[in-house]
């Protein structure tokens, strides 16, 4: 079987969920003897390919660029991309995102996984955001599967899409190793730059996401804001105006702190975080809440969308549109080193649930029921 991702997602993001996803696939092929499968992205922003650059196409990692050079670029990578790929003719093309461009060699059938409904939920939270409401729907109704990535975004791609449930399948995401790595746990590295205990959020700080709402309910609490700093990495660097709603709550500048970088650097700071806080207000899946029970870190997290479907019994919910609910589940959790305690163990046999090789089997079958 011969197996063709496209381009989309490897110009949109630098790091980032989905390609994560598709890398972590497309490598767990590679081990399968039956299997050819190649990315074909060979002009690209992304940065998560390069342990996986022998199964890339040309694979060009480009700079940032200018507006202009950017559109440019990634108009050259579609066109050398499509090129490649009718050379290439697979039988399957799994789309990495939503595009109208109804392009495929014509003996493959198209795969597309659908990660989320947040454009449709929150249309108001996003310049835009009816391009990707249509370019998704376009994309779904052409495919000849859609996966979805939670029971959660399997419903709601029913609502907004109106396609059949015979037309979908359920394929949870993983985690990676270094997430569970003892060398992780073990490194000092980060921790003697912190003489307070911290609460880990990761990720983009977009309104959705409920950052604000989680500082908030973090600034309702004389206990929090005494014994803990806010430990943020990740989604760019903490800016003025985030600065300044959080002194305008009487929260410390020199308590919110920001890390960027690898995984590496993430994995450790799992691991010496007192707790993870997820506070978004909706997501199709959530890798952060994974890493954290994987990295032996307690879990508190909003009881929205997907998240108690992938979190399960190993998490402290909230409801993130309320700030005092935010609040409990915080002090529930930092106030008591036993609860912390029985999160991790919950956690630690939760994500066991979850694996990268388990995703790529199960969107294996996928495929081989198509042919």
């Amino acid at each position: 079987m011969k197996i063709a991702f496209d381009q989309q997602v490897f110009l949109l993001q630098e790091y980032g969920g989905i390609s994560r996803y598709f890398c972590n696939i497309a490598k767990h092929f590679s081990e399968k003897s039956d299997i050819e499968s190649r990315v074909f992205a060979p002009l690209h922003f992304n940065k998560n390919l390069h342990p996986i650059k022998h199964l890339t196409q040309s694979g060009l990692l480009l700079p940032t660029l200018p507006p202009k050079l950017t559109r440019l670029g990634m108009e050259a990578s579609k066109y050398i991309a499509r090129l490649s790929m009718k050379r290439y003719s697979p039988d399957i093309i799994h789309e990495t995102y939503y595009t109208h461009d109804n392009f495929k060699p014509k003996q493959a059938k198209r795969v597309l996984t659908v990660y989320d409904f947040i454009h449709e939920r929150y249309p108001d939270m996003f310049n835009q955001g009816h391009l990707t409401v249509e370019a998704k729907k376009a994309a779904v109704l052409r495919a000849d599967h859609v996966i979805c990535i939670s029971e959660s975004t399997q419903r709601d791609l029913i609502n907004f899409c109106g396609i059949e449930k015979d037309k979908t399948s359920i394929t949870y995401l993983g985690v990676d190793d270094i997430f569970s790595s003892k060398s992780s746990a073990n490194s000092n590295s980060l921790a003697q730059n912190h003489t307070k205990p911290y609460i880990l959020y990761v990720g983009s700080r977009a309104s959705y996401k409920n950052f604000n709402g989680f500082i908030e309910a973090f600034s309702l609490s004389s206990k929090l804001s005494k014994n803990f700093d806010i430990v943020c990495f990740g989604g760019g660097d903490i800016t003025k105006k985030e600065y300044l709603f959080a002194s305008s709550l009487g929260i410390d500048s020199e308590q919110l702190i920001h890390y960027g970088g690898s995984d590496q650097i993430l994995a450790q700071l799992y691991c010496k975080a007192t707790a993870f806080i997820y506070p978004s207000l909706y997501e199709g899946f959530g890798i952060p809440p994974l890493e954290a029970m994987a990295s032996n870190c307690p879990v508190i997290a909003s009881n929205t969308s997907s998240l108690p479907e992938v979190i399960g019994n190993a998490g402290e919910y909230f409801d993130p549109t309320n700030s005092e609910s935010i609040t409990a589940a915080l002090e529930n959790v930092l106030d008591s080193p036993s609860r912390q305690s029985e999160l991790r163990s919950l956690g630690i046999e939760r994500q066991k649930l979850f694996s990268w090789k388990k995703c790529a089997d199960e969107t294996l079958a996928v495929y081989r029921d198509l042919l």
